[in-house]
């Protein structure tokens, strides 16, 4: 049975058996998400300040000469903090909750390529990019846009929903000009999302950063295309014009 679903609507008879399985311990998806997000934050911000232990002793609570690391730190740190906050305030998450140890497989991932990502970015060693500060630039400007255009698309789908409720409607583009490519993808959430670790691929220059967006797209193309073909079957007035993630390619 679906969690709204009453027990005198079903159509049973005077008599019925139900059976209950155990699903063990449950954490809220709430909590799941602040703890993905949490950890990154704090892991990237150890290996910023040079923590004892992480890099030589030379090095403990020394700070890199690039401004483009010190960049980077602002721009990871604005990523969780606005994912966190977006959690709390914006999202309105339809599901209850999760297995317990779901929480231990999705912290480990995120946490672990954070602190990957963060030990390179932040090496006494690591050298700029290749194309200087033309390079930097570009790469904070598409990072900027496209966090702007995945708050947008987050505002727009929680504006569909009306508090408790979990009726699903199209969403659809509104005056904001972020949302528009509603028109051609189905979870623009996800395509910013990807623009935005691309323009920190760029900014940083860094293969585990290059390596993190691989498998990120690879996983939100998932969910993506998963999320498509749910609104294709439940909406038979579902435009057609739409992909998953990437407008007219998936």
């Amino acid at each position: 049975c679906k969690d709204e679903e009453v027990l005198q609507t079903l159509p049973v008879g005077t008599t019925a058996s139900f059976y209950f399985s155990d699903l063990g311990p449950q954490l809220t998806w709430g909590t799941v998400f602040l703890t993905e997000c949490a950890g990154p934050l704090i892991i990237y911000l150890m290996f910023y300040f040079r923590l004892p232990f992480i890099y030589s002793p030379k090095y403990d609570f020394t700070s890199s000469k690039h401004w483009v690391v010190h960049l980077a730190c602002i721009c990871h740190s604005f990523h969780y903090i606005k994912r966190i906050l977006e959690t709390l305030f914006v999202h309105r998450i339809s599901h209850g909750t999760m297995p317990l140890r779901n929480i231990f497989k999705n912290c480990g991932y995120y946490w672990c390529t954070a602190a990957w990502m963060a030990y390179y970015i932040n090496h006494p060693l690591y050298t700029t990019p290749y194309y200087g500060q033309q390079q930097v630039n570009i790469g904070l400007y598409i990072f900027l846009f496209c966090q702007v255009g995945n708050f947008s698309i987050h505002v727009a789908l929680r504006n569909l929903k009306s508090p408790g409720s979990k009726t699903k409607k199209i969403p659809y583009p509104t005056k904001n000009p972020f949302t528009w490519i509603f028109w051609l993808v189905s979870c623009p959430n996800y395509t910013y999302e990807l623009g935005s670790w691309i323009g920190f691929t760029v900014m940083t220059q860094c293969v585990p950063v290059a390596f993190f967006t691989l498998v990120a797209f690879i996983q939100m193309s998932v969910w993506a295309k998963g999320k498509h073909r749910s609104y294709l079957k439940e909406f038979r007035d579902y435009p057609t014009l739409r992909s998953s993630i990437l407008p007219f390619i998936l």
